[in-house]
């Protein structure tokens, strides 16, 4: 039997619409700006309202080009998008399907960052849902007044964490409406059926607090038991409201985050992208350079930095690729060692949250090591003693890996993959400039934000991101296309090994371990079949050949193409 959320979305030969005048020229995803033909104008009612030269998409794609152009700081590009994402979105992502490795960094990572610390000061339009605790028994109703009725990804945030900037509040939106402009752009799912989505709890940044204009709750984060009720109201309102739709969890902190996915992966259908798009992007990398090496990821030696929900979400996607290269899990385990702000994560410790401990190295082995301190065990420490052949970042600490650790890493690995992963470029634990330095050009690197190629040695070298739109989109549209009732972390690894099939450096050592963005699209069409097929072989959707599979992810593709408009009245 078919799911529901399988449709076609190809275009009619013209679209119905009861706006006519200023209305239509303001609902960003029906205008056309000066691209609206003469019949349309007369029709609608807008002669007059627009200059009266009609514009090709092509000379409107020109103009805001130019525009875009004159825009002297990134603060100042995100602006101008997002403005014209608010007025046009149909020229907003024909722009970017122009402009992708220019422009996705400006919508999304690093960029956004800086929108989301700015976003009381930038403001402009409401775009999403906005869900303060103070409207706790309005959830429903607000979720009511979605622009759409049917909704099929909603990204959520609770502005605690973001990126590695910390608590935004309310500033966090700016995630959840990137992340959702990644899903079209990549995955060509139609923006109107998404929606983003920040819940307000409060925020503990007295910065925000004392600013006059900010523009969420002014009130502390609200208490455990508390948040714990509000989450749960917002659950229990989107199970009503919208049955069949993703809820992807975004920037939540690392206290809430895993247990936030244990407690309702089996409710709906439902993931966290900094636990599991993470883990998938980051295996995909790993997967791919094992090519360049020549050699199995059974036989790595893998050192995470940073215990939060990111590190958490790699550690358990590579132990469970372990286990499928016939490991057992406490194997797996055993190769992998975290380090978080009290040093190694180790048995003896008393101090380990539930999602550390599984990862702990146990005490007894730790003996006949030779430390800088007998305070903690260090980064440095754990470099030297455990000889580690990959060494990944995801602390939000910039310059972590120092030089000292990162050569005396190279004195055991020939070819040591490194991956400082933290976002933005300001908390990256290092620079691809100084790691190929440090280990005299031999480091396989890739990073969280996207850095210029760097020159040594006479040699060009690029730097692939570790980008987790390689991941997301694909998965929320092979989930889409199978109608999934849930979401496993076995669609993940299926999402990382298609991912890894096309990394560029399978066939060139020399390039990348990532593809570019321009064609992000193409891959992540192979992502949501490898997603849909998984989902289907798992039993998780509904029966369905490889064939039916391709042509549901190909009907469930929106294109930015302004369509023929048929007024109906109201």
């Amino acid at each position: 039997m078919t799911s529901t959320r399988v449709r076609k979305q190809e275009a009619p030969s013209a679209i119905e619409v009861a706006l006519t005048g200023r209305l239509l020229l303001d609902d960003p995803l029906l205008n056309k700006g000066s691209a609206f033909p003469e019949d349309e104008r007369r029709e609608f009612g807008l002669l007059g309202l627009l200059p009266p030269h009609v514009s090709t998409v092509e000379e409107q794609l020109e103009r805001t080009y130019e525009n875009y152009r004159r825009k002297e700081t990134d603060l100042e590009k995100y602006i101008f998008l997002t403005s014209l994402q608010d007025r046009n979105e149909t020229l907003f992502y024909r722009l970017l399907e122009g402009h992708v490795t220019e422009m996705a960094p400006i919508i999304y990572t690093p960029v956004v960052g800086a929108g989301c610390q700015q976003y009381s000061h930038i403001y402009r339009r409401p775009r999403g849902l906005y869900i303060s605790y103070p409207h706790l028994d309005s959830i429903a109703a607000i979720l009511g007044n979605a622009p759409n009725p049917d909704i099929d990804v909603i990204v959520v945030t609770d502005g605690e964490r973001i990126l590695g900037l910390g608590d935004l509040g309310i500033g966090g939106m700016g995630i959840p409406v990137g992340k959702l402009s990644l899903y079209t752009l990549f995955a060509g799912i139609a923006p109107s059926r998404t929606l983003p989505i920040v819940l307000d709890v409060g925020t503990d940044n007295t910065h925000l607090l004392d600013d006059p204009i900010y523009l969420g709750w002014r009130h502390p984060r609200v208490q455990p038991d508390k948040y714990d009720e509000f989450i749960e109201r917002f659950v229990q309102a989107v199970i009503a409201k919208f049955p069949r739709v993703i809820l992807q969890w975004e920037d939540f902190s690392k206290n809430n985050a895993a247990r936030l996915l244990e407690r309702y992966r089996d409710r709906l259908c439902t993931f966290n992208d900094d636990i599991q798009g993470t883990g998938a992007v980051t295996l995909a990398g790993l997967l791919a350079a094992m090519e360049v090496v020549g050699s199995k990821i059974t036989e790595q030696r893998i050192v995470i930095l940073g215990a939060g929900s990111s590190a958490i979400g790699i550690a358990g996607q590579l132990a469970a690729c372990l286990q499928t290269e016939g490991l057992t899990e406490e194997k797996a385990r055993r190769l992998i060692w975290l380090v978080d702000t009290g040093g190694l994560v180790h048995s003896s410790r008393s101090d380990l949250g539930p999602s550390k401990r599984p990862y702990a190295q146990p005490s007894e082995n730790l003996g006949g090591w030779v430390l800088a301190s007998t305070d903690r065990i260090s980064l440095f420490d754990v470099v030297k003693n455990v000889r580690p052949t990959v060494l990944i970042g995801t602390s939000a600490q910039p310059g972590a890996f120092t030089e000292a650790t990162i050569r005396e890493m190279t004195r055991h690995a020939g070819r040591p993959i490194i991956f400082p992963l933290s976002n933005p470029t300001s908390k990256s634990e290092a620079t691809p400039g100084d790691l190929m330095d440090w280990t005299g050009g031999r480091a396989i690197v890739a990073t969280g934000s996207p850095y210029p190629p760097v020159n040594f040695n006479s040699r060009v070298i690029e730097t692939g991101q570790c980008n987790n739109a390689f991941i997301f989109p694909g998965v929320g549209l092979g989930l889409i296309a199978s109608g999934a009732r849930r979401v496993s972390d076995q669609m993940f690894t299926a999402a990382a090994r298609a991912l890894a099939e096309l990394s560029p450096a399978r066939t060139d050592p020399a390039a990348p371990l990532y593809p570019k963005l321009e064609n992000a699209r193409q891959l992540s069409l192979s992502v949501a079949l490898a997603v849909a097929s998984e989902a289907v072989r798992s039993g998780m959707a509904p029966p369905a050949t490889t064939e039916e599979l391709k042509k549901r992810i190909n009907a469930n593709i929106w294109n930015p193409q302004y369509a023929r408009y048929r007024h109906v009245p109201r």
